[in-house]
């Protein structure tokens, strides 16, 4: 009997062109025609296992991407191949499955290629999404890993209290602007500080241009006379060593990132350490995937105070996969207001 003929789609990818020692611009990527895809899973690919066919509809710009175009292998994720679809966090629609778990049709988010198509050898890393009212793009924000990082952060590393000092860096950004709005549900007081005038507060008590401020540390000593219990911390730099300076006796600092530094051959040392010593503050970095087991829970907690109105979320969106370059080089001048997400298809 004569195999039917699967239907066909033509599959354009941003690809990585080159690695990189610098900070990213959008000629270190390239929009290319990876010519037709057939729209079902090859069988190749079924013979060595389940694999998922998707339509990605939406990805995400996160910084950490960036860490992934330089030739290094000692990080906890391995780089990017050059002429290869960047990777990183998407939703899309199942087009076809070898998987029992999902079925054409099906919405899934889950690490996925910048293109039209992507062929996902892994799915059991895929999460399904049960479509309501909260849009689709938030399972790459409010509901992703942005706002799992966030809540991770906050409630296992910074152990809050209510009544504490908090300060945010990057506080506008995917994972600072859930950070400032959980610390406030919490009963603390929330200082953000972002890179523009143009920032959303998010209810946030006070927030400042970092760029506007020639003395950090006298800043934050302004908007935090009796010191800062926590600081959750996105930006590294001048800002991490104003902040040392600025902590109370048994603070705590999250390190979630470090974006000043992305881009920097030769990183910056920190300053003022002797702080943690004086003032006995515990300093911890983390990655959200360690945390994976409270997952459930942070989905139906976040769900909950966005549904409650207790939550705003913003998202920054560009149109289309030749939009994507721009949208993530955008990230390291501070342009995106909210989580930086392309749409890449609505379909």
């Amino acid at each position: 009997m004569e195999k039917e003929t699967a239907a066909v789609a033509r599959n354009r990818k941003v690809v990585l062109r080159g690695y990189i020692d610098r900070a990213p611009r959008e000629d270190d990527m390239e929009l290319v025609d990876g010519g037709d895809v057939a729209l079902r899973v090859p069988e190749g690919a079924a013979a060595a296992g389940p694999a998922v066919l998707v339509k990605n509809l939406y990805l995400s710009c996160d910084p950490y991407m960036r860490s992934r175009m330089r030739d290094f292998q000692g990080s906890y994720i391995p780089p990017f191949k050059p002429g290869s679809p960047i990777e990183g966090f998407g939703v899309g629609r199942v087009v076809d499955s070898t998987h029992p778990g999902f079925s054409a049709g099906d919405f899934v988010s889950g690490m996925t290629g910048w293109e039209d198509y992507s062929l996902i050898t892994k799915p059991e890393q895929l999460r399904k999404i049960q479509q309501s009212d909260i849009p689709l793009s938030y399972h790459l924000g409010l509901l992703g890993m942005p706002g799992f990082t966030a809540y991770v952060g906050f409630y296992e590393i910074c152990s809050p209290k209510k009544g504490e000092f908090v300060f945010v860096s990057a506080a506008s950004g995917a994972v600072g602007q859930i950070v400032g709005q959980l610390a406030k549900l919490h009963g603390c007081y929330v200082v953000g500080s972002a890179g523009t005038n143009q920032k959303e507060k998010f209810g946030f008590d006070a927030a400042f241009n970092y760029k506007e401020e020639p003395d950090l540390a006298a800043a934050l000593k302004r908007y935090f006379p009796e010191g800062i219990d926590i600081y959750f911390e996105n930006v590294g730099g001048p800002i991490l060593d104003a902040v040392l300076l600025n902590m109370r006796v048994h603070g705590r600092i999250a390190v979630c990132g470090m974006v000043s530094q992305h881009g920097v051959t030769a990183p910056a040392g920190i300053h003022n350490l002797f702080s943690l010593i004086s003032k006995r503050i515990d300093m911890k970095g983390f990655i959200q995937s360690d945390y994976l087991h409270l997952f459930p829970q942070f989905v139906d907690d976040i769900t909950k105070h966005y549904r409650d109105g207790k939550i705003v979320y913003v998202e920054d969106m560009s149109v289309g996969l030749e939009s994507g370059p721009a949208a993530f080089v955008g990230l390291f001048s501070g342009k995106n207001v909210g989580k930086q997400v392309v749409r890449v298809s609505q379909d």
